[in-house]
Protein backbone atom coordinates (compact mmCIF):
# COMPACT_ATOMS: atom_id res chain seq x y z
CA UNK A 1 0.00 0.00 0.00
CA UNK A 2 2.40 2.78 -1.60
CA UNK A 3 0.09 5.44 -1.29
CA UNK A 4 -1.84 5.07 1.29
CA UNK A 5 -3.73 8.91 0.74
CA UNK A 6 -4.83 7.52 -2.23
CA UNK A 7 -6.39 4.25 -0.26
CA UNK A 8 -7.93 6.17 2.16
CA UNK A 9 -9.96 7.98 -0.57
CA UNK A 10 -10.28 4.43 -2.76
CA UNK A 11 -12.18 2.61 0.86
CA UNK A 12 -13.82 6.27 1.69
CA UNK A 13 -15.65 6.34 -1.90
CA UNK A 14 -16.61 2.21 -1.12
CA UNK A 15 -17.90 3.17 2.30
CA UNK A 16 -20.17 6.10 0.54
CA UNK A 17 -21.47 3.19 -1.10
CA UNK A 18 -21.72 0.98 1.33
CA UNK A 19 -23.72 3.10 4.12
CA UNK A 20 -25.99 4.39 1.37
CA UNK A 21 -27.18 1.20 -0.52
CA UNK A 22 -27.21 -1.02 2.99
CA UNK A 23 -30.02 1.63 4.34
CA UNK A 24 -27.79 1.22 8.00
CA UNK A 25 -27.89 4.33 9.80
CA UNK A 26 -23.81 4.77 10.24
CA UNK A 27 -21.45 7.21 10.50
CA UNK A 28 -17.16 6.08 9.08
CA UNK A 29 -14.34 8.27 9.49
CA UNK A 30 -11.18 6.92 8.13
CA UNK A 31 -8.23 8.03 9.46
CA UNK A 32 -4.16 7.88 8.23
CA UNK A 33 -1.20 7.07 10.15
CA UNK A 34 1.94 8.14 9.11
CA UNK A 35 0.77 9.80 6.14
CA UNK A 36 0.48 13.82 5.39
CA UNK A 37 -1.13 14.74 2.23
CA UNK A 38 0.68 17.13 0.02
CA UNK A 39 -2.20 19.39 -0.37
CA UNK A 40 -5.32 20.50 0.98
CA UNK A 41 -7.61 19.21 -2.05
CA UNK A 42 -6.14 15.53 -1.45
CA UNK A 43 -6.85 15.90 2.43
CA UNK A 44 -10.47 17.34 1.16
CA UNK A 45 -11.10 14.34 -1.51
CA UNK A 46 -10.45 11.48 1.19
CA UNK A 47 -12.92 13.06 3.73
CA UNK A 48 -16.05 11.37 2.98
CA UNK A 49 -17.68 12.27 5.77
CA UNK A 50 -14.22 12.46 7.71
CA UNK A 51 -10.88 12.32 7.27
CA UNK A 52 -7.95 12.82 10.05
CA UNK A 53 -4.11 12.65 9.15
CA UNK A 54 -1.86 11.88 12.08
CA UNK A 55 1.25 12.78 11.98
CA UNK A 56 3.54 9.93 13.35
CA UNK A 57 2.50 6.51 13.36
CA UNK A 58 3.11 3.33 11.18
CA UNK A 59 1.53 3.56 7.42
CA UNK A 60 -1.62 2.03 8.13
CA UNK A 61 -5.15 2.71 7.53
CA UNK A 62 -8.11 2.81 10.06
CA UNK A 63 -12.00 3.16 9.82
CA UNK A 64 -13.94 3.68 12.73
CA UNK A 65 -17.98 3.75 12.75
CA UNK A 66 -20.46 4.68 14.94
CA UNK A 67 -24.17 5.24 14.46
CA UNK A 68 -27.91 4.14 15.49
CA UNK A 69 -26.92 0.97 13.39
CA UNK A 70 -23.25 -0.09 14.99
CA UNK A 71 -25.05 -3.78 16.40
CA UNK A 72 -25.15 -4.58 12.68
CA UNK A 73 -21.53 -4.30 12.41
CA UNK A 74 -20.47 -6.38 15.90
CA UNK A 75 -22.97 -8.40 16.25
CA UNK A 76 -22.11 -12.51 16.03
CA UNK A 77 -18.20 -11.56 16.95
CA UNK A 78 -18.20 -8.95 14.70
CA UNK A 79 -19.10 -11.11 11.44
CA UNK A 80 -20.59 -7.65 9.04
CA UNK A 81 -17.11 -5.43 10.41
CA UNK A 82 -14.37 -8.27 9.95
CA UNK A 83 -16.23 -8.97 5.87
CA UNK A 84 -15.82 -4.98 5.37
CA UNK A 85 -12.41 -5.04 6.44
CA UNK A 86 -11.81 -8.43 4.24
CA UNK A 87 -13.32 -6.58 1.38
CA UNK A 88 -11.39 -3.07 1.92
CA UNK A 89 -8.32 -5.18 1.77
CA UNK A 90 -9.41 -7.23 -1.46
CA UNK A 91 -10.29 -3.92 -2.84
CA UNK A 92 -6.90 -2.65 -2.02
CA UNK A 93 -5.16 -5.48 -3.37
CA UNK A 94 -3.25 -5.70 -0.27
CA UNK A 95 -1.40 -9.38 -0.21
CA UNK A 96 -2.30 -11.66 3.07
CA UNK A 97 0.42 -10.70 5.08
CA UNK A 98 -0.70 -7.51 4.39
CA UNK A 99 -4.20 -7.19 5.84
CA UNK A 100 -2.98 -5.92 9.03
CA UNK A 101 -2.29 -2.61 7.28
CA UNK A 102 -6.24 -1.98 7.06
CA UNK A 103 -8.21 -2.30 10.28
CA UNK A 104 -12.27 -1.62 11.40
CA UNK A 105 -13.69 -0.71 14.41
CA UNK A 106 -17.17 0.28 15.42
CA UNK A 107 -17.73 2.01 19.20
CA UNK A 108 -14.26 0.29 20.18
CA UNK A 109 -15.63 -2.94 19.47
CA UNK A 110 -12.21 -4.14 18.17
CA UNK A 111 -10.67 -2.27 21.29
CA UNK A 112 -12.82 -3.77 23.90
CA UNK A 113 -12.20 -7.58 22.27
CA UNK A 114 -8.12 -7.37 22.38
CA UNK A 115 -8.90 -6.26 25.92
CA UNK A 116 -10.55 -9.61 26.87
CA UNK A 117 -8.26 -11.52 24.24
CA UNK A 118 -5.27 -10.00 27.19
CA UNK A 119 -7.76 -11.68 29.72
CA UNK A 120 -8.18 -14.67 28.42
CA UNK A 121 -4.71 -15.12 27.11
CA UNK A 122 -3.70 -14.63 31.23
CA UNK A 123 -5.94 -17.27 32.50
CA UNK A 124 -4.69 -19.61 29.84
CA UNK A 125 -1.44 -19.50 30.83
CA UNK A 126 -2.18 -19.95 34.50
CA UNK A 127 -4.30 -23.14 33.72
CA UNK A 128 -1.35 -24.46 31.43
CA UNK A 129 0.95 -23.64 33.87
CA UNK A 130 -0.86 -25.28 36.69
CA UNK A 131 -2.35 -28.46 35.04
CA UNK A 132 1.12 -29.08 32.58
CA UNK A 133 -2.17 -29.56 29.25
CA UNK A 134 -2.03 -27.62 26.65
CA UNK A 135 -5.24 -24.90 25.87
CA UNK A 136 -7.68 -24.53 22.98
CA UNK A 137 -9.00 -21.29 22.64
CA UNK A 138 -12.14 -20.45 20.26
CA UNK A 139 -11.62 -20.34 16.13
CA UNK A 140 -10.98 -16.85 15.77
CA UNK A 141 -10.45 -14.66 12.45
CA UNK A 142 -6.88 -14.40 11.02
CA UNK A 143 -5.88 -10.88 12.56
CA UNK A 144 -7.02 -12.04 16.17
CA UNK A 145 -4.73 -15.23 16.03
CA UNK A 146 -1.87 -13.17 15.13
CA UNK A 147 -2.53 -10.75 18.27
CA UNK A 148 -2.89 -13.97 20.05
CA UNK A 149 0.48 -15.72 19.41
CA UNK A 150 2.06 -12.04 20.06
CA UNK A 151 0.39 -11.55 23.44
CA UNK A 152 1.25 -15.64 24.24
CA UNK A 153 4.58 -15.30 23.57
CA UNK A 154 5.25 -13.00 26.42
CA UNK A 155 4.87 -16.55 28.49
CA UNK A 156 7.61 -18.14 26.94
CA UNK A 157 5.22 -20.77 26.52
CA UNK A 158 4.89 -22.28 23.01
CA UNK A 159 1.71 -22.01 20.34
CA UNK A 160 0.51 -23.33 17.34
CA UNK A 161 -2.34 -22.63 15.16
CA UNK A 162 -4.64 -25.98 14.00
CA UNK A 163 -7.86 -26.43 12.13
CA UNK A 164 -8.94 -25.48 8.97
CA UNK A 165 -10.39 -21.83 7.34
CA UNK A 166 -12.91 -20.12 9.47
CA UNK A 167 -12.32 -22.91 12.34
CA UNK A 168 -8.44 -22.31 12.40
CA UNK A 169 -7.71 -21.60 16.56
CA UNK A 170 -4.28 -21.06 18.74
CA UNK A 171 -3.58 -23.67 21.13
CA UNK A 172 -1.36 -22.77 24.13
CA UNK A 173 1.16 -25.68 24.75
CA UNK A 174 3.01 -26.08 28.11
CA UNK A 175 7.17 -26.14 28.02
CA UNK A 176 8.61 -29.27 26.29
CA UNK A 177 4.92 -30.18 25.10
CA UNK A 178 5.38 -31.49 21.33
CA UNK A 179 3.03 -28.81 19.26
CA UNK A 180 2.72 -30.85 16.28
CA UNK A 181 0.30 -33.58 18.15
CA UNK A 182 -3.12 -32.76 17.25
CA UNK A 183 -5.79 -30.83 19.54
CA UNK A 184 -9.23 -31.56 19.54
CA UNK A 185 -10.86 -28.99 17.15
CA UNK A 186 -13.48 -26.86 19.60
CA UNK A 187 -17.14 -26.06 18.86
CA UNK A 188 -17.71 -24.41 15.87
CA UNK A 189 -18.36 -20.62 16.62
CA UNK A 190 -21.89 -19.49 16.25
CA UNK A 191 -22.51 -17.84 12.85
CA UNK A 192 -25.64 -16.21 11.83
CA UNK A 193 -28.53 -17.22 9.19
CA UNK A 194 -27.41 -15.94 5.76
CA UNK A 195 -31.26 -15.02 5.50
CA UNK A 196 -31.34 -13.02 8.25
CA UNK A 197 -27.88 -10.93 7.21
CA UNK A 198 -29.69 -10.20 3.61
CA UNK A 199 -32.40 -9.09 5.52
CA UNK A 200 -30.39 -6.71 7.28
CA UNK A 201 -29.22 -4.73 4.40
CA UNK A 202 -32.60 -4.31 2.72
CA UNK A 203 -33.89 -1.19 2.80
CA UNK A 204 -36.18 -0.04 5.51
Amino acid sequence: MDDVALAAQTIASFLQVFTTNSGLRLRYRVKLRGVKPANASVAEAVAIPEQVVEKNGPRNLFVEFSGPDTAVLTGHNGEVLNALEHIAAKILRLEPEQHDLVSFDADHFKADRDRQMRAAAATAVERVQATGRPHSFPAMSSRERRMLHLILSESGLPTASSGEGPARFVVLYPVGADTSVPIETPPPTRRSDPSRVRDTFRHR
